[in-house]
C-alpha cells in the first residue's frame, strides 16, 4: 500500500506512465470499497485495512498524493494517445473502443473523443475522473476508535450495540483532509497562509488559477461540486482566492445554470450548490462585486430575455426561482432556509437591482404569504374540529402548526430582506421601490399582524414618502411605467430615511456539523459507484439503501414532505449571528 501511494505521489504522469497511474487509482478505489460494507456512521468494528493504512502515512507522502491527484484532475482532462476509453461513457461506445486493440486504431479514434461528450457532462479522461474519485474518498474518510479499548475485550457481541455508543468513541483526524485544507497557491509564499500563520511540515502547492478554471467548466458534475465545496468550506486560502477573482462569474454562472435546471439534478447536488452560494455571500466584498459585473445576456434563461443584467440580479432571480420550485416540488425546509439566508446576506449590498429581480422579490413575499394564509386556515380549522379527537389527529394538527410557524419565519425573513434593502441601499435601488409601490396591496393584510407589523412600518414609511411625491407630481397624459420610475429616481436623491427604524442587520453563516461524516461518506460512494467502471454486488452494500441506488432524482409529493430524502444533507447548519 505504501508503494502504491509512493508511486502515485512521486512519479509524474506522462504518456508512458498514464495507464499505470490510471490502473493504480482504480485499484485504490477497489481497495477502499470496504466502506460499502459498513453502516452510514463509522464504528470501531469497521474493517477498512487499506484506508486505515493510508491514514498512517507520513505527512510528506500524504501531501504529495493530494497534490498529484489535484494536478491529475487539472492537467489531464483527456487521455493521451493509446489511452483507454472513459469507463463512464456510453456502454455501446465503450464496447467498441475496448475491442480496438491496435495503437493505430486508437490514434484514429482519439480525436473523436473531443466531439462526443459523456451524457450532458464535460468529457474527462479516466485518469482525471479516477483521481478526483480517489481524492474524495480519502478526504472524507473517518477512522472511529474507542476511548476505552477494554470495551472490545467483551465476548458478548450484543454489547457492541449498547456500549459502543458515540460517547465511547472518537474520530481520528484525517491527514488528507488536512492537507487539502492547507493547500496553497504556487504564486504565494509556501510557508505562510493568508492570515500570516506559519505552517510546519510539507504543504500542497497547486495553481489555484488552473483549479478555479477547471472547476468552472465541470460544475455540472456532482463530484466537481463536492470538491469545490470541500475547498471553499475548509481551505481559507482558496476561498480568499475565489473572493478576489474579478471573473467570479466563471464559477457562479454554471452554479446558477445548474440551479435553473434543478428538476434534472439530485436534491444533494442542489444542496451543495446552495451552501456554496451561502458561504460566498458571507463576504461583503463578494456581495458588492456581483452587482458591478454586468452580463450582456443569459442565453439559458428561457422565461424572459435578460439583457445587460448584473450577476447579482441574476443570482436573486435564480434563488427565488429555486424557492418556488422547492415549494411546488421538493417541499424541503432546509432548501428554503439556504436560499433565504443567502438573499438576506446579499440584501444590504444590492446595487441597481433589475426590474425583473425586484418584481420577483415582491412575488416571493406574495407566494409565501398565500402559503402562510392557507396553513393558518388549515391549522385553525383542524384545531377546532379535532378537540377531544384521537391522538393521531392531534399529532396531525401539531405537524400543521409546526409548518405554519416555519412559514411565519420565512415571511419574516423576506420582510427583513426588504427592510435591509430599503434601510441601507434604497437610493441605489429605485426598481425595488417601484415594485413595492406597484404591488403594495400584498402587504396590507399583514399591516397590523403582531409578528410582522414592526417590519412593515418601514415599508409603509417608504410607501407614504413616494406616494405623496407621486400625488404632488403633475404629468401630461396618463402615468406610465417610465414616468413613475423617473419620479422615484428623482426623489431617491432627496431620500434621507427619516422615520425609518434600524433593525439588527441579518447575517447568516454556514457551519458544518460535527457528525457530517454520516452524510458525506455515503454521499461520496453514491457518486463513486456509477463512475468507477466496476460492478459491485448491490446485495452486499450496507452503507446506503441499495434499493434506491442508481435511481434518477424523483419529484417529491405531499406524502413525502415529512420523509428524509435519500442522502439528505444534514451536515449543514445556518447560524444567525446577533
Amino acid at each position: 500500500m505504501h508503494s502504491v501511494l509512493s508511486f502515485i505521489g512521486s512519479v509524474d504522469v506522462s504518456p508512458s506512465t498514464y495507464l499505470l497511474h490510471q490502473e493504480l487509482l482504480r485499484f485504490m478505489l477497489v481497495a477502499m470499497s470496504t466502506q460499502l460494507l459498513a453502516g452510514p456512521s463509522p464504528g470501531p468494528k469497521d474493517a477498512n485495512p487499506f484506508l486505515d493504512a493510508a491514514m498512517t502515512q507520513e505527512s510528506s507522502l500524504v501531501s504529495s498524493v493530494v497534490q498529484r491527484l489535484l494536478l491529475n484532475y487539472m492537467i489531464w482532462p483527456r487521455a493521451p494517445f493509446g489511452g483507454a476509453s472513459n469507463p463512464t461513457s456510453d456502454d455501446s461506445q465503450a464496447g467498441v473502443l475496448q475491442r480496438v486493440g491496435s495503437a493505430a486504431a486508437n490514434i484514429v479514434l482519439f480525436p473523436f473523443s473531443y466531439l462526443v461528450p459523456s451524457r450532458d457532462e464535460v468529457p474527462r479522461s479516466p485518469l482525471s475522473e479516477c483521481s478526483l474519485l480517489v481524492l474524495l474518498v480519502l478526504i472524507h474518510y473517518r477512522k472511529c476508535l474507542l476511548v476505552d479499548e477494554s470495551i472490545t475485550d467483551r465476548s458478548d457481541d450484543s454489547a457492541t450495540t449498547d456500549t459502543l455508543s458515540k460517547e465511547n468513541t472518537y474520530l481520528c483526524d484525517n491527514p488528507y483532509c488536512k492537507a487539502l485544507e492547507n493547500a496553497r497557491d504556487v504564486e504565494f509564499d509556501r510557508s505562510v497562509d493568508v492570515e500570516g500563520n506559519a505552517f510546519n511540515g510539507p504543504l500542497v502547492r497547486i495553481p489555484f488559477a488552473s483549479l478555479f478554471d477547471t472547476l468552472g467548466t465541470c460544475l455540472v458534475d456532482e463530484t466537481a461540486v463536492l470538491l469545490l465545496y470541500s475547498l471553499v468550506q475548509g481551505n481559507s486560502g482558496f476561498l480568499e482566492y475565489v473572493l478576489v477573482r474579478t471573473d467570479i462569474d466563471t464559477l457562479l454562472m454554471p452554479i446558477l445554470e445548474t440551479l435553473y435546471n434543478a428538476s434534472r439534478r439530485s436534491s444533494n447536488h442542489i444542496y451543495m450548490l446552495l451552501i456554496m452560494l451561502l458561504i460566498l455571500s458571507q463576504d461583503s466584498s463578494f456581495n458588492a462585486s456581483i452587482h458591478k459585473l454586468i452580463l450582456p445576456s443569459v442565453p439559458w434563461y428561457q422565461e424572459r430575455r435578460l439583457h445587460q443584467t448584473s450577476l447579482g440580479s441574476l443570482m436573486v432571480i435564480i434563488l427565488i426561482r429555486t424557492v418556488k420550485y422547492n415549494l411546488s416540488k421538493l417541499r424541503d425546509v432546509y432548501l428554503h432556509t439556504n436560499c433565504l439566508a443567502t438573499l438576506a446576506n446579499m440584501a444590504p449590498h444590492c446595487h441597481r437591482l433589475s426590474a425583473y429581480a425586484s418584481e420577483r422579490l415582491i412575488s416571493l413575499f406574495d407566494m409565501l404569504s398565500r402559503k402562510y394564509n392557507k396553513l393558518a386556515e388549515q391549522r385553525d380549522g383542524k384545531i377546532h374540529t379535532n378537540k377531544g379527537s384521537s391522538q393521531e389527529d392531534e399529532g396531525l394538527a401539531e405537524d400543521m402548526s409546526t409548518e405554519f410557524y416555519i412559514y411565519t419565519d420565512f415571511l419574516r425573513i423576506v420582510l427583513e430582506i426588504l427592510n435591509e434593502i430599503l434601510t441601507y441601499a434604497l437610493p441605489r435601488n429605485p426598481e425595488v421601490v417601484y415594485a413595492i409601490m406597484h404591488r403594495q396591496e400584498v402587504f396590507q393584510p399583514f399591516k397590523n399582524h403582531p409578528r410582522f407589523n414592526e417590519l412593515l412600518e418601514n415599508i409603509y414609511t417608504v410607501l407614504d414618502f413616494f406616494n405623496s411625491r407621486m400625488d404632488a407630481q403633475r404629468v401630461d397624459g396618463e402615468w406610465s411605467v417610465e414616468k413613475v420610475l423617473q419620479v422615484i429616481i428623482n426623489n431617491c436623491r432627496s431620500w434621507r430615511g427619516d422615520g425609518m427604524k434600524m433593525f439588527t442587520q441579518l447575517r447568516f453563516t454556514y457551519e458544518q456539523e460535527s457528525q457530517s461524516e454520516e452524510f458525506f461518506i455515503p454521499y461520496v460512494w453514491r457518486l463513486v459507484l456509477p463512475r468507477c467502471g466496476f460492478s459491485f454486488d448491490s446485495s452486499a452494500i450496507t452503507l446506503f439503501p441499495v434499493d434506491l441506488f442508481g435511481e434518477p432524482p424523483r419529484e417529491s409529493n405531499a406524502e413525502d414532505a415529512n420523509k428524509p430524502q435519500v442522502g439528505e444533507l444534514k451536515a449543514n447548519r445556518i447560524d444567525l449571528e446577533p
